[in-house]
């Protein structure tokens, strides 16, 4: 089993910042996929950001291209998200997602099995 913890959520005004942290801890594996999803009241669950552990490759959606960027921390074992210039669309609650191998699509949420409990994101116009 693997277990993930985000935290680092919380309210901010349109064009803030906010940093998200998703801690994997259990039987985690030498290369693996992680992203991070969201999803808003009534919308459906979309892909945010994700990385491989080896190759460190990184994957955007479109809308958080260029204000979000998704890094690791080898020491802590994390993978976190760093949101920079936040719009209130991006009002969501956001969840990790783990895989132990590295997948062909990163952005297809069927492909994790480990998942977080989520944390809120909301942004104030």
């Amino acid at each position: 089993q693997v277990q993930l913890v985000e935290s680092g959520g919380g309210s901010v005004q349109a064009g803030g910042s906010l940093r998200l942290s998703c801690s994997a801890s259990g039987r985690t594996s030498s290369t693996y996929s992680m992203a991070w999803f969201r999803q808003a009241p009534g919308k459906d669950r979309e892909f945010v950001a994700a990385r491989t552990w080896s190759g460190g490759s990184t994957y955007y959606a479109d809308s958080v291209k260029g204000r979000f960027t998704i890094t690791r921390d080898n020491a802590k074992n994390t993978v976190d998200l760093q949101m920079d210039s936040l719009k209130p669309e991006d009002t969501a609650v956001y969840t990790c997602a783990f895989s132990r191998v590295v997948l062909t699509d990163l952005s297809v949420a069927s492909g994790y099995r480990f998942w977080g409990q989520g944390t809120q994101v909301t942004v104030s116009s």
